[in-house]
C-alpha cells in the first residue's frame, strides 16, 4: 500500500510524492528516489485499482469498444493488445525473466506514441518547450537563431555559406531514464487495458520527473543541460558538468526591469537580432505564492483580481526543480529535448529490489537529452529582493486645446482652384461641367472640426456636391474650420461656375 502521510495518516498525493522525488534528485539521493519512486508506483497502482473497480461496476454488462470509449477507456490497438496479452502471460509464468526474453515482446510505438502526446499536451514545461520523440534519428539539424534573414542577388558560394552558417548540427546521445513497475500478480487478472493505462502511467511519472529536473538545472553530466547552465563557444566545461549562469538580481516585475532583462534574449549569442516570443517564467512553487503572486495581483475597477498580470506575454510555471530565491527566464521554444524508448522496447524482469511472494518487478527503459540552442535564450535570476510592484499616481495638467483653425488641404473632385491651395488664402475660383464632384477639407489640427455648405445648405465633407445651373451657373462653397479651442475659426470660399 502507498505510504502514509504521517499527518493524516492517509496515503501521500502525487504532488506530494513527485516533490520527494524532486529534492532527492536536488540532493543526489538515489535510495531516497528509489524509495520516492517506489511510492509513485504504488500510488499509481492504487489509483488505477480504484479507477478500473469503478469502471467495471459500470461497464459489467457491457464489453462493446464504443461504450468503453464513451467511459474514457483508451482502446488498444491489435498489436498493443497481442501484446500485452502476452506480457500478462510472462508475467504469469513462474520463470518470467526468461519468458520475457521472447524477441517478439516488444513495446508497441503506439503505447511510446500515447505517452509522449500526453507529455506534449499536459506537462506545464514539456508542452511548451520544443519537446519532441528522438525516433531513430541520431543527428538533428536546428537553426541557430531564431531571425534568419533571406539574402539578395546572385546566387553564389558566399551567399550559400551566409545562409547555411545559421544552421547548427546537434548530437542527440540520450541518457538514461529507468522506471519500476512493482505489479501484483493478482492485478494481472484486469487485463491488458489496466496494463496499458499502468505502464503509460508509470513512464509519464518517470519521463515527467526525471525530465524537468534535467531540463531546468541539469548540469550536462549523464543527464540534460538546464536552462539555468552556461552554453556555447568559450564556455569551459569541467568533468563534464556545465557552469551555472551568473543570477541577474531582479528586485521587481515592472515593464522597465522586465524589459531590460527581455533585451538580453533580443538578440542570440553571434548578435543578430530575433523575435522574443514564447516566454516562460519559472518559479518555486513556494516563491511564486509568496513573492511573485503578490507581485503580479491587481483589483479590477469592479472589485474583483487579475492573477499573473506581467507587462510582458509570458507564462508563469511552478516546478520544484528550482530553489527558493532562484527562477528562470526564457524563450520556451529554443530548449530542444528528445526522449525514446529503449532499442528494443521491452519490459524486463527486475530483481533489483523489494521482491514478494505476490509482487513482481519490472523494468522499463527511456533515453532522453537536452539542452538550450544557445546561451542567451535563457537567464537565470535572483528573486530575493522580489517585492510587490507599488503603483504610483501622478497628477498631469490638461493639455491646452490647440488654437490651429487652417486646412491642410482642400480638394473638389479634379477641380483647378485658382490660386492653388494655400492654407494662408481663404479665397478661390474654379469651373466644371460636371453635375457633381466630391469635397473632401483636411483640417491641419485633428482636433479641428469642419463644416461645409454648398449655396447655403450644409453638406458632409467627403461627399458629392450638385452643381446648380441657377443664376449663371454661379455656385458658393464654404468651409468653415473651427480650431479645437472652440474658439479660433477660420473659413474657406470657393466660387464654382457651372457650365
Amino acid at each position: 500500500m502507498p505510504m502514509m502521510n504521517n499527518d493524516t495518516q492517509t496515503p501521500r498525493t502525487r504532488d506530494q510524492i513527485r516533490e520527494s522525488m524532486m529534492q532527492a534528485l536536488k540532493a543526489n539521493d538515489p535510495e531516497g528516489y528509489s524509495k520516492a519512486f517506489d511510492e509513485m508506483q504504488e500510488r499509481v497502482a492504487a489509483d488505477l485499482r480504484e479507477e478500473f473497480d469503478q469502471r467495471v461496476d459500470e461497464m459489467r454488462q457491457s464489453a462493446d469498444a464504443a461504450v468503453l470509449a464513451q467511459r474514457g477507456v483508451r482502446q488498444l490497438t491489435s498489436a498493443e493488445r497481442k501484446y500485452y496479452q502476452a506480457v500478462i502471460e510472462a508475467m504469469k509464468s513462474a520463470n518470467p525473466q526468461q519468458a520475457l526474453q521472447d524477441p517478439n515482446l516488444v513495446l508497441p510505438t503506439t503505447t511510446i506514441n500515447a505517452v509522449f502526446d500526453e507529455l506534449q499536451t499536459r506537462h506545464p514545461l514539456l508542452s511548451r518547450i520544443n519537446f519532441r520523440p528522438s525516433g531513430g534519428a541520431v543527428e538533428i539539424i536546428t537553426a541557430s537563431n531564431g531571425y534568419q534573414k533571406a539574402v539578395w542577388g546572385t546566387l553564389c558560394a558566399e551567399i550559400v555559406q551566409e545562409v547555411l552558417a545559421g544552421f547548427t548540427k546537434i548530437s542527440t546521445m540520450l541518457f538514461k531514464l529507468s522506471a519500476f513497475l512493482p505489479v501484483c500478480k493478482a492485478m494481472l487478472e484486469l487485463g491488458p487495458e489496466w496494463l496499458d493505462d499502468f505502464v503509460r502511467q508509470v513512464l509519464y511519472e518517470a519521463l515527467a520527473n526525471g525530465l524537468e529536473y534535467g531540463i531546468v538545472t541539469g548540469t550536462g553530466k549523464d543527464m540534460p543541460i538546464g536552462m539555468d547552465r552556461q552554453v556555447g563557444d568559450g564556455v569551459t566545461v569541467t568533468a563534464g558538468v556545465y557552469p551555472q549562469k551568473v543570477a541577474i538580481a531582479l528586485n521587481d516585475l515592472s515593464p522597465q526591469s522586465i524589459g531590460n532583462v527581455l533585451s538580453l534574449m533580443a538578440v542570440d549569442a553571434d548578435g543578430k537580432p530575433r523575435q522574443v516570443r514564447d516566454v516562460i517564467l519559472l518559479i518555486n512553487p513556494g516563491d511564486y505564492f509568496a513573492k511573485v503572486m503578490p507581485a503580479t495581483t491587481i483589483m479590477a475597477p469592479d472589485g474583483t483580481y487579475r492573477n499573473d498580470v506581467l507587462p510582458y506575454p509570458m507564462t508563469i510555471i511552478q516546478t520544484q526543480a528550482l530553489e527558493p530565491d532562484e527562477a528562470i527566464i526564457g524563450i520556451a521554444y529554443r530548449y530542444l529535448a528528445l526522449a525514446g524508448t529503449a532499442r528494443e522496447g521491452r519490459i524486463e524482469y527486475s530483481d533489483h529490489y523489494h521482491f514478494l511472494e505476490d509482487e513482481r518487478v519490472y523494468l522499463i527503459k527511456a533515453y532522453a537529452n537536452g539542452l538550450p540552442l544557445d546561451n542567451n535564450a535563457f537567464q537565470r535570476l535572483d528573486i530575493s529582493g522580489l517585492e510587490p510592484l507599488a503603483y504610483k499616481v501622478t497628477a498631469v495638467d490638461a493639455r491646452t486645446p490647440s488654437d490651429d483653425a487652417t486646412l491642410a488641404s482642400l480638394k473638389i473632385g479634379g477641380l483647378t482652384l485658382s490660386p492653388s491651395f494655400d492654407a494662408a488664402v481663404d479665397t478661390y475660383t474654379a469651373s466644371t461641367t460636371n453635375a457633381t464632384n466630391v469635397i473632401n477639407a483636411v483640417p491641419a489640427d485633428a482636433g479641428a472640426t469642419v463644416a461645409i455648405t454648398l449655396n447655403g445648405a450644409l453638406v458632409p465633407n467627403g461627399s458629392a456636391l450638385t452643381w446648380s445651373s441657377a443664376n449663371s451657373g454661379v455656385n458658393t462653397v464654404v468651409i468653415a474650420v473651427t480650431a479645437e479651442d472652440g474658439e479660433t475659426q477660420e473659413s474657406y470660399t470657393v466660387t464654382v461656375t457651372k457650365s
